[in-house]
């Protein structure tokens, strides 16, 4: 079985002692830990632990997930699967998202990075809709960090310096405070790294925790020159999101974003990020996190 060896690859972490020696019981269909004798199930540890779905399902909806470019809603996903209830489905496809963010988060961005922030809109409720603030702060808007690992190239022949892009990451911000600022690069950004933003007054402590910060005044040229790939990418994540959801939920705003920088990451992979997704849901998330 598929998964069981993209298991066996990950390695198995018994969770009552910690034991990562395994053998499996062909008759029971799990594994059993050598030191104590506890036994896993195929699903246990995994994002797929208590899971009502069959693994039929959770394997299509991650073919799905990640053969389409851009997306597939939960309506859609419903309809390709023949499921009766769409609960279930939004639900498991936000387990897949978990586990593409959880994955990510265990890579940190390097060299040169390129950082910003996008407003992006979200739905909110009938109530809330009189008493709506309007521009910078409003209910409607969620603040987000987007940061991407950017190299400048020059070509030999013509002497034009052009930016070659690796990853990205995107943090929703709960406000327009340093503190929280601070926080995302030191989470999402390697200490040896340089990087590049505008001059906010919420980026005064960036130094602080990166090799070297480089700052120019907000403007068009801006954009254009230093920061290319933050934008780029905060207006095709606004496009995505807004032509497959139509309307987000501020608080599942994050899991739809790690969606898009998962695959985004990946964009080269082809065929093989079914298997690399494969691998994210099947890992061990419970003992990485303590």
């Amino acid at each position: 079985m598929h998964f069981k060896g993209i298991r066996e690859q990950q390695g198995i972490i018994c969770k009552s002692c910690g034991c990562t020696k395994h053998y499996w019981l062909q008759g029971k269909w799990q594994w059993q830990c050598s030191e104590c004798r506890f036994r896993t199930t195929l699903r246990s540890g995994s994002m797929m632990e208590n899971a009502k779905l069959p693994f039929r399902m959770w394997y299509l909806a991650m073919a799905f997930m990640s053969f389409s470019k851009k997306g597939i809603s939960a309506t859609e996903l419903q309809r390709q699967l023949g499921h009766k209830r769409y609960e279930p489905i939004w639900f498991m496809m936000h387990k897949i998202r978990k586990a593409m963010g959880n994955r990510d988060a265990l890579y940190k961005l390097t060299d040169m990075v390129e950082f910003d922030e996008g407003c992006f809109e979200t739905e909110i409720d009938n109530e809330s809709r009189t008493s709506l603030k309007r521009g910078r702060g409003s209910e409607r808007q969620v603040n987000v960090a987007v940061m991407a690992e950017s190299t400048p190239l020059e070509d030999v022949r013509t002497g034009k310096i052009s930016n070659h892009c690796r990853y990205f990451k995107m943090r929703v911000l709960e406000s327009y405070q340093k503190d929280e600022i601070n926080q995302v690069i030191e989470d999402s950004i390697n200490e040896k790294t340089i990087v590049f933003s505008d001059k906010s007054t919420s980026y005064v402590d960036i130094s602080n925790f990166v090799e070297v910060h480089i700052t120019e005044k907000s403007s068009k040229q801006t954009t254009v020159r230093t920061l290319p790939w933050v934008h780029i990418a905060i207006s095709n994540a606004k496009r995505t999101l807004l032509g497959i959801y139509h309307k987000i939920k501020g608080k599942y705003l994050q899991l739809y974003l790690d969606e898009f920088c998962y695959k985004l990451n990946r964009r080269y992979f082809g065929e093989k990020l079914f298997d690399r997704l494969a691998i994210a849901v099947s890992n061990n998330y419970w003992y990485n996190n303590g």
